[in-house]
């Protein structure tokens, strides 16, 4: 590896497997630094750059999962490496979906190793970024990484730190509805959990922001009793 050594957050509540791997990641040179629940993931990944993550799945406090989605919609782009027990379709598939990689357990450490030296490389390499943060749609322009949008009028609009989560989660889901409850889960989480109300009016905000008319819409689209869909 190059330069300083590379830094990788760990995330697993069993004690052995994680003094395990550990003691392996260190021996390969990388600098570990160790979570062992999701808020407490979220929050490292939240205050420090990361080369690569190994998330564990099944967590105290928010799942592996969870963990990961919320650090995407806030615009943490660490290659994500998950371990789990879950080999069920839908799992490995959100998984991948997700994240960057996934390891079922049990596993042999000479293939963890492998799989995260692949990952390290990948984000030393600058592609570690899954989608833009400049965006394009309708004459439309947004700039996650600054949080500003600039409408088709020309006008210039400040995000919130919560729009631009919401924005993200729906500009990366084009035509494909998401559930006014996924929606909050993601975005508000689990401290705070607001009423659906609160998304309908995020929504009529980004209406008139980026709709040629906010009650006529053609890009954000309510589904009666669901959620939303954007279209570009």
């Amino acid at each position: 590896m190059d330069r300083a050594a590379p830094r990788i957050l760990l995330v697993e509540d069993e004690e052995h497997l994680r003094r395990t791997i550990r003691l392996n990641m260190e021996l390969d040179g990388y600098h570990v630094t160790t979570a062992v629940n999701g808020p407490e993931a979220l929050d490292k990944l939240r205050g420090a750059r990361f080369d690569a993550a190994i998330l564990d799945v099944m967590l105290p406090g928010m799942d592996g999962f969870t963990v990961c989605e919320k650090a995407r919609l806030e615009g943490i782009f660490t290659p994500v490496l998950f371990l789990t027990a879950r080999t069920a379709p839908a799992d490995r598939i959100r998984g991948l979906r997700t994240g960057d990689d996934h390891l079922g357990k049990p596993f042999e450490l000479e293939e963890l190793r492998l799989r995260v030296g692949k990952l390290v490389r990948r984000s030393r390499d600058g592609a570690s970024l899954r989608t833009p943060s400049s965006l394009e749609f309708g004459g439309n322009r947004v700039d996650l990484s600054a949080f500003e949008a600039v409408g088709r009028d020309g006008r210039r609009h400040s995000l919130s730190q919560r729009e631009a989560m919401l924005l993200r989660l729906l500009l990366e889901r084009p035509g494909e509805v998401v559930s006014r409850e996924e929606i909050l889960q993601k975005v508000w989480g689990y401290d705070v959990y607001p009423t659906t109300r609160t998304v309908d009016n995020f929504i009529v905000s980004f209406r008139k922001y980026f709709e040629l008319e906010p009650r006529d819409p053609q890009h954000f689209i309510s589904i009666r009793g669901v959620g939303y869909k954007f279209v570009p």
